[in-house]
C-alpha cells in the first residue's frame, strides 16, 4: 500500500541529508500504514547512512521499540544497546532494554541495567527523578514476580520517597508489606504521608486490609478511572458487527487463569456440565502460555478456545463482537493479567463480573455481578454499582479434583501426631494482625494444639513465629506446609482436624477443598464480598453453625471444637455423607442455576432493561474512609455502619453540601441532617 511512499523516501535518503525528524515522521507513517517491515528496513538504511550522526541513538532506540512490539527480541535487545553505545546518557534505553532482557528470561541483568540508571542520575533535575522512578518501578516489579518482597519493598520506599503521589508504587508497596506479615501496613515516614499511602491501595489489596464495603467500592471506582477509555468519538464495538441469528445464546469468559490457578481448578467441571442445547461457550485466555493438564481440560471442554494473549485489546474487542458474543464474562475483575480495557470497547452487549474479584468493579460496562444470598443480601446491595444476580450458591467446583491417591502420614508433614491441628492454606496476604491475635488466643485456649500454615519465605515464617511468641505461645507450634503440586497439597488436607479462616479476606478455593476432603472449616462474615464468600460455602455444605456470629464467638468456638475431638469427628462425617446432597458440589443444579441467570440477564437487553450504575459521591466516600486508622480498630466492631458513613457525610455537607445519593446520601438523611444544623444554630430564646 505505501510502496510509492517507501521507494520516494530512499530516493531522498541516498541524494540528500535526512533529518531524525523527517526520518521519525517517515516510519511513523510506514507504520501507520501497516508496513512495519519498512519502516524497520528504513532505519537501518539511515543509520548505515549516518555512522556519525550524533543523535542516531535515538534512531537505534525507535528501531528497537519496534522490533520490540514485533516479538523480535533479540533484534530489539541489540537495537537498545545500539543506543546506549551511541549515547551513553540516554536513560529510556536503559528501561527497556531492561525490560528486552526480562522477557528474554534475564532477569537479573535486566535489575543490573535498571540499577545503573539509579546509580548514575546524582543530580536532582525533573527528567533524572522521572528515569529513577522508572527504573524502581520496574526492578520492584521483578523482584516481586520472583518472590523477592522485601527486596521488592526497599525498592518501593525509595520510589515513593522520590515521589509520594506515585500511586502505583503506593499499590505495589502496600502489597508486599502485606504478603510479609508487615505489620501496620500503612506506615508513613518522612515525606510520604499515611494518605497518600491509603490512596494507592489496589482494590484487592483493600479487600484484604479492611472489611469496608462501601471504600472498597469507592476504591474501585477510583481504579477505574485509571483505564482510559476509548477516544469520545468511538463507538461500542459490538454493534459494529453484523449479529447471526442463533439459538443458543453465546456466552464469552474472558480470563487469564483457565489453567492450573485456584479459577480454573473450579471452573472446569462447569465447562464440562454447559448445556449445548442452550449455550455455546467461548473460552478467551488471556494468561501465560501454560500448557498445563488444566488448561488443556479446559480448552477441550469449551467449543471454542481463543487465545487472545498475543492481541492488542482492539484487536481482541473486536475478535469478541465478531463472534457475536452475547454475554461476556468477566472472570479476571481487577487481578493479575486482568485485560480490562478489552471491555471499555463494549464488545458484547452485556458484561457480568464473576467469580475472579471479590467485590464490585465500580465500572460503568459491568452490568451484573453474580453473588448468592448469603454473600450479598438485599440490604447490602448499596454496596455495589452492579445488578446483583444470585445463585443457590455462588462458587462453582470441581468434583474431578486430582487428589494423590497416597496421604503422607503427619510424621511425614512436619506434624505431631497426638495434636489438634488447626490449619490454614490462605495467602500470607490475608493474615492481618486482628487474624493472628485470634489465632493465638485460640492455640492458649486449646494447650495440645499446633496450627499449620502455608509455607512462605524464610523471612515472613521468622517474623510470624516471633509474634506468637510476642503472645505468649511456643513459636515451635506453627508449623509451615512446603509448596507441593496441587494433588499432593490436596492429600495432606486430611491431617488437620479444622481449618480456621482468615478475616477481613477470607477462604474461597481453599475452603471449598478443605469442605470436599472432610476438613470443618470455621469462619465468620462481615459486611463486604471477600469475608462473605467462606460463610456461603461453609452453609452451603452443610454446617451453617460453623459460620459464627462474631469475631469472638469464632474464638470461643474454635477452642471448644479443638477440646472436643468427637464432635470433630461428627463434622468430619457429616461433610462426606454431604458430599452427594449438599448444594455446594451440586454442579448440574449450578450450572442450570446459571444458565438460568443468563437467560434473565438476556430478557433484560431485549427489553432494553440493562442496569445503569451509580457512581455519585463515591469520592466523598473514599476520601472518609481513607480518614480512618483500619488497623487501629476493625471496620466491623462498629454497629451501626451505614450510621457511621452518614455521620461523616452530615459533618461535610454542614460546610460543604454534598449532593444526594442513591445509597446512604438520600433526600431524606440530608433533610434529618440539615434540620439538626438548624436546631443547633438557633438561638437561645430571650
Amino acid at each position: 500500500m505505501s510502496g510509492g511512499y517507501f521507494e520516494s523516501v530512499i530516493s531522498r535518503l541516498a541524494e540528500s541529508s535526512f533529518t531524525v525528524a523527517e526520518l521519525i515522521g517517515a516510519a511513523a507513517h510506514l507504520q501507520a500504514s501497516g508496513e512495519a517491515d519498512q519502516a524497520v528496513l528504513l532505519y537501518r538504511m539511515w543509520i548505515r547512512c549516518n555512522p556519525t550522526e550524533p543523535l542516531r541513538y535515538v534512531a537505534y532506540f525507535n528501531l528497537g521499540s519496534i522490533l520490540s512490539g514485533r516479538g523480535d527480541l533479540e533484534g530489539a535487545k541489540v537495537a537498545y544497546e545500539q543506543a546506549i553505545r551511541a549515547n551513553i546518557d540516554f536513560y529510556p534505553a536503559y528501561i527497556n532494554l531492561g525490560g528486552t532482557l526480562e522477557r528474554l528470561g534475564s532477569a537479573s541483568e535486566a535489575i543490573r541495567h535498571w540499577t545503573t540508571i539509579v546509580q548514575r542520575l546524582g543530580t536532582i533535575t525533573a527528567p533524572s527523578v522521572e528515569h529513577k522512578i522508572t527504573a524502581y518501578k520496574q526492578i520492584a516489579r521483578v523482584l516481586e514476580a520472583n518472590l523477592k518482597h522485601d527486596a521488592a519493598e526497599a525498592t518501593l520506599r525509595q520510589g515513593l520517597t522520590l515521589d509520594p503521589d506515585q500511586a502505583d508504587m503506593a499499590q505495589h508497596f502496600l502489597a508486599a508489606r502485606m504478603v510479609q506479615c508487615v505489620w501496620p501496613v500503612v506506615e508513613p515516614w518522612e515525606g510520604v504521608s499515611r494518605t497518600a499511602l491509603m490512596k494507592g491501595f489496589s482494590p484487592l489489596s483493600l479487600a484484604a486490609y479492611t472489611d469496608d464495603p462501601l471504600f472498597q467500592l469507592a476504591c474501585a471506582a477510583q481504579y477505574n478511572r485509571t483505564i482510559a477509555d476509548p477516544a469520545p468519538n468511538s463507538d461500542y464495538v459490538w454493534p459494529q458487527v453484523k449479529r447471526k441469528p442463533s439459538k443458543r445464546l453465546r456466552i464469552g469468559y474472558l480470563s487469564s487463569d483457565l489453567r492450573e490457578h485456584a479459577i480454573g481448578f473450579l471452573m472446569a467441571e462447569l465447562f464440562e456440565l454447559h448445556d449445548r442445547g442452550e449455550v455455546e461457550v467461548f473460552a478467551y485466555y488471556c494468561g501465560i502460555p501454560a500448557g498445563d493438564g488444566m488448561k488443556t481440560r479446559i480448552s477441550n471442554a469449551v467449543e471454542h478456545w481463543v487465545d487472545i494473549t498475543a492481541m492488542d485489546d482492539v484487536t481482541a474487542a473486536h475478535r469478541i463482537a465478531a463472534d457475536n458474543i452475547d454475554i461476556l464474562v468477566d472472570v479476571n475483575g481487577y487481578t493479575r493479567d486482568a485485560r480490562t480495557k478489552i471491555l471499555t470497547h463494549r464488545p458484547a452487549p452485556v458484561i457480568v463480573n464473576w467469580l475472579g474479584f471479590p467485590g464490585s468493579m465500580a465500572s460503568p460496562y459491568h452490568h451484573y455481578i453474580i453473588a448468592d444470598e448469603w454473600i450479598i443480601p438485599k440490604d447490602f446491595e448499596i454496596y455495589y454499582s452492579e445488578k446483583v444476580m444470585r445463585l443457590p450458591c455462588y462458587q462453582p467446583n470441581d468434583r474431578k479434583r486430582v487428589i494423590a491417591p497416597v496421604r503422607p502420614t503427619r510424621q511425614e508433614a512436619g506434624l505431631p501426631d497426638d495434636a489438634v491441628v488447626f490449619c490454614c492454606f490462605n495467602g500470607s496476604q490475608k493474615i492481618t494482625r486482628f487474624t493472628f491475635d485470634r489465632w493465638a488466643r485460640i492455640l492458649e485456649g486449646v494447650p495440645n494444639s499446633v496450627l499449620w500454615l502455608l509455607g512462605a519465605a524464610d523471612t515472613v515464617q521468622q517474623r510470624l513465629a516471633v509474634q506468637l511468641a510476642q503472645r505468649g505461645i511456643a513459636p515451635n507450634r506453627l508449623v509451615f506446609a512446603g509448596k507441593l503440586a496441587n494433588p499432593y497439597h490436596l492429600a495432606r488436607y486430611p491431617l488437620a482436624d479444622l481449618f480456621l479462616d482468615t478475616f477481613p479476606y477470607g477462604a474461597h478455593t481453599t475452603a471449598s477443598d478443605a469442605l470436599w476432603l472432610g476438613v470443618p472449616v470455621l469462619t465468620f462474615s462481615g459486611r463486604g464480598f471477600a469475608s462473605r464468600v467462606c460463610g456461603s460455602l461453609v452453609r452451603s455444605a452443610g454446617l451453617p453453625e460453623l459460620v459464627c456470629d462474631s469475631p469472638e464467638d469464632y474464638v470461643r468456638r474454635a477452642i471448644e471444637l479443638g477440646n472436643d475431638p468427637a464432635a470433630l469427628k461428627r463434622y468430619r462425617e457429616k461433610l462426606t455423607a454431604n458430599h452427594n446432597s449438599c448444594v455446594l458440589f451440586d454442579m448440574a443444579g449450578h450450572v442450570r442455576s446459571l444458565e438460568g441467570l443468563y437467560r434473565q440477564m438476556w430478557q433484560d437487553f431485549q427489553k432494553g432493561n440493562l442496569p445503569r450504575p451509580d457512581f455519585a459521591n463515591l469520592e466523598v466516600y473514599r476520601e472518609i474512609a481513607i480518614e480512618e486508622d483500619h488497623e487501629a480498630k476493625e471496620m466491623l466492631g462498629i454497629g451501626d455502619y451505614n450510621g457511621f458513613y452518614q455521620e461523616k457525610l452530615a459533618a461535610r455537607h454542614k460546610f460543604r453540601p454534598v449532593p444526594e445519593d442513591g445509597r446512604l446520601w438520600t433526600a431524606r438523611s440530608i433533610k434529618t441532617a440539615e434540620k439538626k444544623f438548624a436546631r443547633h444554630a438557633a438561638p437561645e430564646p430571650a
